[in-house]
């Protein structure tokens, strides 16, 4: 906090203390006199001296250790020998290119040889463990009254945290620099910051171009709208999820990408800007546009193909009796309908309520009770499913509850593990039924396209069970939509 109570600017706590102790370290000159009282035996300037938290020894003028405080041992992991241990403490010392440093050479060495300071040198010292321990040392020849030399003080200053700061610093600038997306930052006034290679590919400019200027250069005229609410969003700490929008290049051309903006923090948690990801999406748009004309051009090919069937057995069992004809026309039409949702929703999985209440249309839909999770199914489950609601439904209005005016279907499902689902279909209410005598195309069609399939025929209705496979992508989402998006329909 400076004096005016303005923060400070961003910065770790650990590379303050870092600097406060350089500072510390630095000042070491200009009190030899005082510590050299204290190594004569100032027994208060020794208790402070163990107190501070920087590795703190001294040495007599033949470089013996002579002194050494708690921190210094514990960076060491070892005591010294008093008297006996020479130049420094360490179990043993490199240059931060991993050589090995001779101790006769070490900066504490160096600077009793030279009688002089030795200032911005950084080292590694091994403690007997292993533990390699990056730091910086400020050794400061002692000098009595007479001028003469009579030791040295030298502070350790652990570089270890901020070391693994500027590795992950470079490491994380090695991923934005490379990225293929575009990655930008600005300030809340929404001045770019920085820019990547992958921005300069996407949009054109140079970072020496856009740094300091508006991001908003790159808007057309009718997104610059879009920026307001962005910043207003940021200020708040909020971040904006992945949305598709147009960004206008260098050259003037559009591109369509999706972007996501994130808050930018300072270390005490204000808000100070916001990083950018955007990709470019024009190459997925397309392949979407040409995926939705695919589809749509096989769901005609699929209606022709129905149609000419149709006719086909209109004419063929044109002598058949209307009942025949009308259930193998009523079977086409549900199989029909199955495509149709396929295809309006995904090719390639459709979800089940649609799949349920698209095969029971053309019944009468308030007589129906539907209970169940949200489940999507894929393209040959969808099918099996709609053309055996359809012959159930069917059989229900011929010969079960939904003959009458009160009877009721009661249609069930729930997962079974991550694998299968578990179909129920009851009937209510209506006439009583009996096993038929043989079995007829539905019976078949549910027991060969289905497993654990269970026909109860009970005085108090119809019931039938099975089990059906789910399709990959539903069993990986069971465990965030287990319980929710559930149904009841009556």
């Amino acid at each position: 906090m400076r004096a005016n109570g303005a923060t400070t600017p961003t910065g770790s706590s650990e590379e303050g203390r870092s600097n406060l102790i350089g500072n510390l370290a630095g000042g070491l000159a200009n009190i030899s006199h005082t510590l050299w009282a204290f190594v004569q035996g100032d027994a208060r300037f020794r208790e402070i001296i163990e107190a501070l938290p920087a590795a703190i020894y001294t040495t007599d003028a033949a470089g013996r250790i002579t002194f050494y405080n708690e921190a210094a041992a514990s960076m060491w992991g070892r005591r010294p020998i008093l008297g006996e241990d020479q130049w420094c403490g360490s179990w043993k010392l490199y240059w931060p290119d991993g050589t090995p440093l001779p101790r006769e050479e070490c900066p504490m060495a160096v600077a009793l040889k030279t009688g002089r300071t030795v200032r911005n040198v950084e080292a590694v010292a091994e403690k007997p463990d292993g533990t390699r321990v990056p730091f910086a040392p400020y050794p400061t020849p002692l000098f009595d009254t007479a001028g003469e030399l009579v030791g040295a003080v030298n502070m350790l200053v652990d570089l270890t945290h901020r070391k693994q700061a500027e590795e992950n610093a470079q490491r994380l600038a090695s991923v934005v620099e490379s990225s293929d997306d575009a990655i930008v930052s600005k300030d809340l006034q929404g001045i770019v910051q920085s820019w990547n290679k992958g921005a300069e590919q996407l949009f054109g400019y140079s970072a020496q171009e856009i740094i300091g200027k508006s991001i908003t250069l790159l808007f057309p005229p009718d997104r610059i709208d879009e920026e307001p609410s962005i910043l207003e969003r940021l200020r708040r700490g909020e971040r904006v999820g992945h949305y598709e929008t147009v960004r206008k290049r260098k050259d003037g051309g559009l591109v369509d990408i999706s972007l996501t903006v994130s808050p930018i923090f300072s270390s005490d948690g204000r808000v100070i800007g916001a990083s950018k990801i955007a990709r470019d999406i024009a190459l997925a748009k397309r392949a979407r546009e040409q995926q939705k004309l695919l589809l749509a051009e096989i769901m005609h090919r699929v209606k022709n193909t129905l149609a000419t069937v149709q006719a086909i057995a209109s004419q063929t069992l044109c002598q058949s009796p209307d009942e025949e004809r009308g259930a193998f026309m009523a079977r086409l039409h549900a199989l029909s309908k199955a495509h149709d949702l396929l295809i309006s929703d995904r090719w390639d999985c459709a979800p089940l309520t649609a799949v349920i209440a698209a095969a029971i249309e053309p019944f009468q839909r308030d007589r129906f009770r539907l209970e169940g999770p949200d489940v999507a199914l894929n393209a040959g489950t969808s099918l099996h499913i709609s053309l055996a609601l359809h012959e159930l439904a069917t059989n229900a209005a011929k010969y079960g509850a939904l003959s009458n005016r009160t009877g009721r279907v009661r249609a069930r499902w729930k997962r079974m593990g991550n694998d299968r689902l578990k179909f129920s279909w009851q009937e209510q209410g209506g006439p009583p039924v009996a096993p038929p005598q043989r079995k007829g195309f539905g019976s078949i069609l549910i027991e060969h396209a289905f497993e654990c399939v269970r026909f109860r025929y009970s005085p108090r209705g119809l019931t039938c069970s099975f089990h059906a496979p789910l399709p990959a992508a539903d069993r990986k989402g069971e465990g965030e939509r287990n319980g929710k998006g559930s149904s009841a329909v009556g």
